[in-house]
């Protein structure tokens, strides 16, 4: 007698979880969110919301809100692409996977980063950033939150 062989996730599955342990690291309790670059299934680089290098973060002085957000953390998205750069790793026709919907600003640096597909779980009200990755030819791709596979959506 044989027993049951485990599921094995997709790789879009495996790597979205890893953007949620990612984002334990967060010093932003607003929203924990975490982002993984990978290109030909291979992490190039991740980032979480946070503080700048040597600057303190939200979880030590509080948060520094502006507009209604908080302005002391960089997001997850722009730390990832920061990385790669600051290592001389290329994006370019790679993909993100983030915990939630990028905003416009991340929007905007995932294109000129060179990413084709963003794969995130949450929802972020934000639909310019969707607009401007459309009309940017980048893939837009929800999943469930890990543990809770019931469906994939695309956006066009």
């Amino acid at each position: 007698m044989t027993a049951p062989q485990a599921t094995r996730p997709s790789w879009d599955q495996y790597f979205l979880q890893i953007a949620f342990t990612v984002a334990s690291r967060s010093t932003c309790d607003r929203a924990h969110v975490g982002a993984v670059i990978v290109r030909r299934r291979r992490i190039l680089a991740t980032g979480y919301n946070g503080s700048p290098t040597g600057l303190p973060h939200c979880d030590e002085v509080g948060h520094l809100i502006i507009d209604g957000h908080c302005v002391r953390a960089l997001h997850a998205e722009q730390n990832a692409i920061i990385q790669a750069a600051l290592h001389g790793v290329g994006t370019d026709g790679s993909m993100i996977y983030v915990t939630h919907q990028p905003c416009l600003t991340c929007a905007k640096m995932i294109i000129n980063a060179g990413i084709q597909r963003v794969i995130y779980a949450g929802h972020y009200p934000d639909d310019n950033s969707r607009r401007f990755l459309r009309e940017a030819g980048v893939a837009l791709v929800q999943m469930p939150q890990p543990g809770q596979e019931d469906g994939i959506q695309s956006h066009p």
